[in-house]
Parts: structure tokens; sequence; C-alpha cells
């Protein structure tokens, strides 16, 4: 059988799926087991028992880092979630809805844009009070622009065309127009753009996690678990900090891949190739 770029697409991206599903159910299942400490085996460098070792306080590397990572896949899907859609509806109202609102909302992304990304996430984390609630909104707040930007142009160019001149002359409202004649042709650039908008979530959370203006220590983020392999480095305990930063490298580059792979399902000519 002859795999085209467009079986190949659908491949990987079930791969990514089926994998970051994974991870996440996991992560939840072994929380408790993430959080129990037994100071017989503290410091433990990995081993068949301990894939990725123990930390100082005796606790499963390998579940902290599935229950970090499950925890930030949480935050990516509800970010990116919230902010996609936010996205959708800037995009659309500043193309719809007149001159006026398009110069309202176009400048309201350039202000956005304009601000330092990790500052402003910062800012809107600390100022929330940080914790879930406050990295997810601050994740969602900044990162709708490149999407909105994109759903304008493309509603822009949707506007000339001749079957929505149409519509408009026999008097459908621009509610109807944009959601039934422009929102079909929207979708995938929407879907893809949602699911590029994961990899970047994940990393700010991480980010200002390991920063401490994110999640609480308590809570085993990934962030969380490579600021405090720091202080622990220089003493040789390097598993702390190896693995759950190659695995949130890996969950980052799969959603990145899922992307993309998307992006090819939904693209017509990619059947040909």
């Amino acid at each position: 059988m002859r795999w085209n770029q467009r079986k190949r697409a659908k491949l990987l991206f079930g791969f990514s799926v089926v994998f970051l599903a994974a991870v996440a159910i996991s992560g939840v299942l072994c929380r408790e087991a993430a959080m129990t400490t037994d100071f017989t085996r503290t410091n433990l460098a990995p081993c068949l028992e301990y894939p990725f070792g123990t930390d100082w306080l005796g606790r499963n590397m390998f579940y902290r880092t599935l229950t970090g990572l499950s925890i930030s896949i949480l935050i990516g899907v509800c970010a990116a979630g919230v902010s996609a859609v936010m996205a959708l509806l800037l995009g659309l109202a500043a193309a719809v809805f007149g001159k006026r609102t398009d110069s309202v909302i176009s400048f309201l992304i350039d202000l956005v844009m304009g601000i330092p990304h990790i500052l402003l996430l910062l800012l809107i984390s600390y100022a929330l009070g940080r914790g879930l609630r406050g990295v997810i909104i601050g994740v969602a707040l900044t990162h709708w622009t490149s999407l909105a930007r994109l759903i304008r142009g493309e509603v822009l160019q949707l506007k000339e065309s001749e079957y929505i001149q149409i519509a408009e002359k026999l008097g459908h409202s621009k509610m109807k127009i944009a959601w039934k004649h422009m929102f079909p042709h929207l979708l995938p650039q929407f879907l893809v753009g949602l699911v590029l908008m994961f990899p970047h979530a994940i990393l700010h959370e991480s980010s200002i996690t390991f920063l401490g203006f994110g999640l609480s220590a308590e809570q085993p983020a990934i962030g969380v678990i490579l600021s405090e392999s720091m202080t622990y480095l220089i003493m040789g305990n390097w598993w702390l900090a190896l693995f759950p930063g190659l695995m949130l490298v890996l969950t980052v580059v799969l959603f990145d891949l899922g992307g993309n792979a998307l992006r090819s399902i939904l693209d017509p000519s990619s059947v040909h190739e």
C-alpha cells in the first residue's frame, strides 16, 4: 500500500492524540502515588523499579512527571480552548461589524502583541493570585492575538467573494452570513490554530511556574519539579531535571506535530501528494 502524505499525517495525528491522552489519564490516576514520600528510598538513581529515579523525599519521579504533564495538558486544553474561541469571535467581529469595530479590535490586537508575551502573562497571573485559575486565565488572555489576526484576514478575503456579496444583496443578516457562510470556511484554520496553541500554552505555564509566578509548590507541576531540582543538581542528582525536561519537550513536540498533521489532513491538496 502506498503511503502518501495524507495517510502519514493521519497516522501521526492519531499517535499524538493517543500518547497525549494516555499521559493525561495516567497522570490523573497516579496523582496520589506522586505525592507519597518514603525516606527509605531517597535520591535513588534511575533503575528498573524507579525509571526516573526518586527525589530527596523519596517520591517516585516517574509518577510525579506524569502528574505534572497531566496538569500541563489540562491547562493547555483549557487555556487554548478559551483563547481560540476569543480569537474566532473577535476575528469575525473585526471583519464583519464595520470599520469602527475593526479599528477597535485591531488596536487591541496590536496592544497585546506589543507587550512582551511572558511579562504580560506574569502580570495577569500574579494579579489573579497565581494558582491554576490565574495561570489558565493568563495564558488564555495572551495567546489569542495571532489566530485572531489570521481569522480577520481570512474573513476580509471572504467578504470580497461573489457568494457573500450575493447573500448580502438577498438581505441576509451579518450574523447569518458570518455563521452560515463564513464559519465553515474558517473551521480548518480554527482547529489547526487551536491545536498549535497547546504547546505554547504548556511551555508558558511551565515557564512562569518555574519562575515562581504560576502554580503553587504543593502541586507536582513540571515547572515546580524543574525549579526544585535546580537545588539538587550540584549534588549530582541529574535525573531530577533531565527526565521531566525531556518529557515536557516530547509533549510539546507531539502537540506541534499533531497540529501540523491536522493541517495536512484538512488541506485537500495534500491528498495528491
